[in-house]
């Protein structure tokens, strides 16, 4: 299994705000506990230096870190997730996966949910109606299993970000898609109480939440990025009640749009298509 390092305590920063960020590449990725990983992988080719018009996605800075910010509208848009190709393996990578589709109708496309060295789900997934694989409720160390983690999921318009317990209390009808990670950032509009105000540790760092209005926010770090950072842009500047971290070290965005292709090792891929481009499901 992919081992996930705990979180680390550190000293707060001040907010800083956000204000819009020029196009730049994901800088290096780093483990949670601050060490370069062996297996680092390559940077990101640099995106498209202006965003284009019909991008879902747009450049922000939120305390002196840029950030790409993603988001699918119910109106606009529909979830699915994709992990296995025609031959039955995990695709690994967005760059596998991109050629399987017809990129006029992908909105973006983006790493998430935990997964193991097969590159298969290891907790809660569901794609295109079909569970893959059970909610996973147990104990173990790393982030993944700091209570609560939470579960995003959604039929036609309607997706949420659910803790796990409360997901296994209340959901009784399976959702068309769904994906299993942790932990909750955001926990009814609280930090998860394990999350440092700024620890030391940074990295490259995606996680998803939902606003009130339905619209999902898909959040990738492109520089080193604090747990407490990426959970108060979600808390304070969304303004979102629930957000789950997705991945750190190999978090990665596919944005047709403006030619970005991140080269992040993915098992789940969250696939957010246009609808009136949406095929067929």
């Amino acid at each position: 299994m992919r081992r996930l390092a705990l979180i680390c305590a550190g000293l707060s920063l001040a907010l800083s705000g956000c204000s819009e960020q020029p196009a730049g590449a994901p800088l290096v990725r780093a483990n949670l506990d601050g060490s370069a990983p062996k297996d680092d992988p390559a940077p990101s080719p640099t995106p498209t230096p202006s965003i284009a018009a019909d991008s879902a996605c747009r450049k922000v800075v939120f305390e002196d870190v840029p950030l790409t910010h993603c988001i699918a509208d119910p109106a606009k848009h529909r979830i699915a997730m994709a992990n296995l190709g025609a031959d039955k393996q995990p695709f690994g990578s967005l760059f596998a996966f991109a050629p399987t589709v017809d990129a006029g109708s992908i909105a973006f496309a983006m790493n998430g949910g935990i997964y193991g060295d097969d590159l298969k789900p290891l907790g809660y997934y569901v794609e295109k109606g079909e569970r893959l694989a059970e909610l996973n409720r147990g104990e173990g160390d790393g982030n993944f299993y700091m209570k609560p983690n939470g579960v995003f999921f959604g039929s036609g318009g309607k997706w949420q970000v659910m803790g796990s317990n409360t997901f296994f209390e209340t959901v009784g009808e399976r959702p068309e898609f769904g994906t299993q990670s942790g932990p909750l950032l955001v926990v009814d509009g609280k930090l998860h109480p394990e999350i440092q105000d700024n620890g030391p540790s940074k990295a490259i760092r995606n996680g998803v939440g939902v606003g009130a209005d339905g619209k999902a926010h898909f959040v990738i770090a492109d520089a080193p990025v604090s747990f407490g950072q990426l959970a108060r842009f979600f808390r304070d500047e969304l303004k979102v009640s629930n957000a789950l971290y997705l991945d750190g070290q190999v978090s990665s965005l596919w944005d047709p749009a403006t030619g970005r292709m991140d080269k992040g090792r993915t098992g789940p891929i969250i696939v957010v298509t246009k609808r009136e481009k949406a095929p067929a499901q």
